[in-house]
């Protein structure tokens, strides 16, 4: 699994835990909802900014969002 299918499914996963939708973490963020469901299909790589966004828009770190897990 490359490192866009990685954040793909953690960012999913993260906004599932915050109960959010591609639209309210899209607002959050400052970003498209579109772009959001890009990044979610693992079809756009996002720039460090990008993730630095989405994290605080979570109120996550970075990392957890690139993080491989077990």
């Amino acid at each position: 699994m490359d490192l866009k299918e990685v954040m793909a499914r953690n960012l999913r996963r993260a906004r599932h835990d915050k109960k959010l939708t591609q639209e309210e973490l899209a607002e959050r963020a400052g970003l498209s909802s579109r772009y959001i469901g890009a990044i979610e299909r693992a079809d756009v790589s996002a720039s460090v900014t990008v993730l630095g966004q989405i994290a605080d828009a979570l109120e996550i770190e970075p990392g957890e969002l690139v993080r491989k897990s077990g």
